[in-house]
């Protein structure tokens, strides 16, 4: 994404009027979510002069700021102290969902009691992502950035989540990956492993719209197409 990136913050890369991060929000509130966490880096002062505290969204909008680059994991750790709920929604910012997705995800916490959620998608091969394995409606494994072609499974990890704060221990007992990296894939499969812990999966439809903008091909095919708009 280099070529936007020299301008724009990722998750405000603009498609069709407005930033990409807007729709994701949208998304959250329509799921009922009020209360936002928005990690920031990199050109954060475009996230923050846009969406100031949110009110014009109708969420409350609290920023971090992550100065170390140090995975999804690093992202979350510094979220600890702000949450002060026992379970929170967690979505990375380059990846939009149907909005229904997310409504979905909380509400199957909300009415079954799940501690732990996660949204999988169909793809030929989860390399770029991570592989999920499940049996039944809840995941036995998950499998960062598996080498090519090497996954039995074409459920990818989405990036949407409900967590326990139960997450947190793990994540800081954590040993960085080989890309120097703390990674939420893998807090998830230590706690399946040796936590017991149950996560529940659910699966976007082939049908239901998915974006991945952290790849340029998917971008420009979205910025130049608007038949996707009516799928959210």
């Amino acid at each position: 994404m280099n070529s936007y990136t020299d301008i724009y913050q990722k998750t405000m890369l603009p498609l069709h009027g407005k930033p990409l991060l807007e729709y994701l929000i949208n998304g959250i509130v329509f799921a009922g979510i009020r209360e936002l966490l928005i990690v920031v880096g990199h050109r954060k002062e475009q996230i923050i002069d846009y969406f100031k505290d949110g009110k014009n969204w109708d969420v409350n909008i609290e920023y971090i700021e992550q100065n170390e680059l140090n995975g999804t994991g690093g992202a979350l750790l510094l979220c600890e102290n702000s949450l002060n709920k026992d379970h929170f929604f967690l979505t990375w910012g380059d990846t939009l969902v149907t909005y229904k997705v997310y409504r979905d995800v909380y509400e199957a916490y909300k009415n079954d009691g799940e501690d732990f959620i996660l949204v999988s998608n169909y793809v030929k091969d989860p390399y770029r992502g991570a592989a999920i394995y499940c049996e039944g409606n809840y995941c036995l494994d998950i499998i960062e950035k598996p080498p090519k072609g090497t996954s039995n499974s074409n459920l990818n990890n989405t990036g949407i989540f409900i967590l326990s704060n139960e997450i947190f221990e793990v994540l800081k007992a954590q040993k960085p990956s080989e890309r120097g990296e703390i990674e939420v894939p893998v807090a998830v499969q230590i706690g399946i492993k040796e936590r017991n812990w149950r996560f529940r999966v659910i699966q976007i439809g082939r049908t239901q719209f998915i974006g991945d903008f952290g790849n340029i091909d998917d971008y420009n095919k979205y910025k130049n197409e608007d038949n996707w708009l009516k799928l959210l």
